[in-house]
């Protein structure tokens, strides 16, 4: 497109002058056509860039270049390309600070940032000496810079406020602090989405993404029913062309409605290849222990890598809740022999338990609210209550 160094920087500058944001991202970005130029391989462009472009611009165009330049190298010196992006990301603050009452810039903040991510995933994987995710921690420091900037701009108009950029940055960050496994650091920035007065105004993509992400941080602190409202509105908006995205929603939403007692649809989950939770919820209406464990660890590996391991484990005390009900209707009886409970589990195939861990799994769904009653110990029985004794998961 452009056969020359000197183009291309007249047509970051045409951009600018233009305030045509979106182009302007597109000439920063490192998936455009652009990068293929072997023009733009310099690796000190800095005297080209001065000539041609004003500060902090110049600074953005010419981190970019250098990016550019080491990405060329054999093999790509994805550091070197890491640090001049993250100083393009630096020069774009800049940027934001300079534009006072502005905001059509920001999709060039968007590309560089996502750029900076990506390349910061690159050097994770390739480069050595590194403690694992520490250079994605330093992306993410780069990246509340930007934050920072739009979320103090309150005095722009809602149309011209650097504000509207605040939630395609929390995306951001919101990947790589799950990638890192650092999800208190979440927290400020959905408090910071959550105070804003025009929220529902982003982007729906945007929203989506943020409503995925704040919905799975609501399944890591065990506040389910949040989970579920945010993971549905996900879902459900989500448009059907994005399968993959739409199936790896339903990878945490089914099993956090699992857990309220809601199990899902055979046709829905054929339709996104997850018969594993068809499987898993057969069993768990069925009572059936023992081939519960026997699908959780043929899946362990699977369940392990999405995250939702230890979720699905918590099933399990819906699955012995389900069967001593059966128990409980075969004997009609609110006094309930704990050796009822033992046979139970073990004509079910759990023949490694012992009665003192059938009182431990009893006391646990009582404490858990799954039964109502108390158990004496004196006679070994479990004492129900004559009203719901089995309360409904849907209701708790």
């Amino acid at each position: 497109m452009f056969g020359s160094a000197n183009n291309y920087i007249s047509g970051v500058l045409r951009a600018a002058e233009d305030y045509d944001g979106e182009n302007l991202g597109t000439f920063l970005s490192l998936r455009d056509v652009h990068v293929q130029n072997h023009n733009l391989y310099i690796s000190q462009p800095e005297k080209l860039v001065e000539r041609m472009l004003k500060p902090p611009l110049d600074e953005v165009v010419g981190s970019h270049l250098k990016v550019l330049y080491y990405l060329s190298q054999e093999p790509p010196n994805y550091m070197e390309a890491y640090n001049h992006q993250a100083a393009s990301c630096s020069a774009v603050v800049k940027l934001l600070q300079q534009l006072k009452d502005e905001n059509w810039c920001l999709p060039l903040m968007y590309r560089v940032c996502l750029d900076l991510r990506y390349l910061a995933q690159a050097c994770e994987k390739h480069c050595r000496g590194f403690t694992p995710g520490h250079i994605l921690e330093k992306a993410a420091d780069c990246m509340m810079a930007c934050f920072r900037v739009c979320a103090a701009d309150g005095r722009a108009s809602e149309e011209d406020t650097k504000r509207l950029g605040m939630m395609n940055l929390v995306n951001q960050l919101f990947k790589i602090y799950f990638r890192i496994n650092k999800l208190h650091l979440c927290k400020p920035l959905i408090r910071a989405i959550d105070n804003c007065s025009f929220k529902d105004s982003f982007p729906l993509p945007e929203q989506i993404t943020y409503k995925y992400f704040v919905g799975r941080r609501a399944m890591f602190d065990s506040n389910y029913r949040m989970a579920v409202e945010d993971l549905s509105y996900a879902f459900t908006y989500c448009p059907d062309r994005f399968k993959s995205n739409k199936r790896l929603i339903l990878i945490y939403l089914v099993p956090v409605k699992m857990l309220l007692g809601y199990l899902p649809r055979k046709s829905m989950l054929e339709r996104y290849d997850l018969l594993l939770f068809h499987d898993l919820a057969l069993a768990l209406k069925a009572g059936n222990v023992k081939k519960f464990d026997e699908i959780v660890h043929e899946h362990e590996l699977v369940l392990i890598r999405s995250g939702i391991y230890l979720l699905v484990e918590k099933l399990k005390f819906i699955v012995y809740r389900n069967l001593f009900k059966k128990v409980f209707a075969i004997r009609k009886t609110h006094q309930l022999d704990m050796g009822d409970f033992l046979s139970a589990l073990q004509f079910v195939g759990v023949t490694d338990v012992s009665l003192d861990e059938t009182h431990c799994i009893v006391a646990n769904l009582i404490y858990e609210g799954k039964i109502k009653g108390y158990i004496s110990y004196a006679h070994n029985k479990l004492v129900v209550s004559k009203q719901n004794p089995f309360p409904s998961l849907i209701s708790t």
